[in-house]
């Protein structure tokens, strides 16, 4: 187990992303998702008031509403659950009464007392970041949230947000997600882990599979065949150097009985700072890939050759 931050928050270092919930994911196929992740000793699930918005006749909450009846027809002791703020059709930006409001719909879809662990979903310039910071700061004092987190933000903003917190007495932020994989390294690297490292803030990095890329199944467009935007997505990955740091995942896992995204995701749960990396699955099949990420560790010398092998030389 990891403990996120410096809060309380003990969990499985695998966070299940609930993305694909009511998109690629029905309700019934999330349910045995859930079900899976859950019965081989996973506790940890991330969503957003967002997801699926995109989908053309989703109004964005399709994946809170799934959790939260699953929720109550499971009932779960352990669970903790992650969601966001900011990008809902009906709930955009970070002004203070929408924080609220969105924060209310969220509870209210997944039928808990209090969100674990709650994210400024996207940066809000278009707010002065003091009204983001009270807002957040009065969902913890009134109860609706627990522990407080950022997404997609600069290490900069991350810093003035740490700043006007220690100045008004605001709780912190426990854990910051960004986008970071064997594919997305430099950025994160070099500003938000050693800005986490000296803060003790969590990295609960989104994207782990780079689209997909990282399972070893998109390795060019053409050999996919299906041309989806997820393949397409994956398939800008499939340069030279990506395809070695396939390569190199498929001998190394193969080391230790596992898959190519088991092993990419093993390597992120070993970086500097990372609690649980976030990956999905679309099908229960897939949710053993997941937990068997964390059930080994690879050597110093692989992770050594991973880096090697992954870092930037464009």
């Amino acid at each position: 187990m990891a403990l996120i931050g410096k809060s309380t928050l003990d969990v499985y270092p695998a966070n299940l992303g609930g993305n694909v919930f009511g998109w690629t994911a029905d309700k019934d196929e999330s349910f045995a998702i859930l079900d899976r992740f859950f019965e081989l000793g996973g506790n940890f699930v991330d969503t957003a008031d967002s997801y699926s918005a995109w989908v053309p006749g989703h109004e964005g909450g399709e994946s809170e509403t799934i959790i939260g009846q699953w929720l109550a027809s499971r009932k779960p002791g352990n669970a903790i659950i992650a969601t966001k703020v900011a990008q809902h059709p009906d709930f955009k930006g970070l002004s203070g009464p929408n924080v609220r409001k969105a924060a209310e719909a969220s509870l209210q879809r997944l039928g808990v007392e209090a969100i674990d662990l709650y994210y400024a979903h996207v940066d809000d310039a278009s707010v002065p970041l003091e009204e983001t910071v009270a807002a957040f700061g009065d969902l913890v004092r009134d109860g609706l949230i627990k522990n407080i987190a950022l997404s997609n933000y600069s290490a900069e903003r991350i810093e003035e947000w740490l700043n006007i917190s220690h100045g008004v007495g605001a709780p912190l932020p426990v854990a910051i997600q960004p986008h970071y994989n064997l594919v997305h390294r430099n950025e994160v690297e070099a500003t938000l882990v050693p800005l986490a490292e000296r803060h003790e803030i969590s990295l609960l990095p989104y994207s782990s599979l780079a689209s997909g890329f990282l399972t070893g199944k998109y390795r060019s467009l053409a050999a996919d065949g299906e041309g989806s935007p997820r393949a397409q997505g994956a398939a800008k990955y499939a340069t030279e150097q990506g395809l070695a740091i396939l390569d190199t995942l498929e001998r190394i896992g193969a080391e230790h009985n596992a898959s190519i995204a088991a092993t990419a995701l093993a390597w992120l749960r070993q970086q500097p700072g990372v609690a649980a990396p976030i990956a999905s699955a679309s099908k229960v099949s897939q949710v053993d890939d997941i937990i068997r990420s964390v059930r080994f560790n690879l050597t110093a010398d692989q992770v050594a050759e991973l880096n090697k092998v992954s870092t930037w030389v464009g």
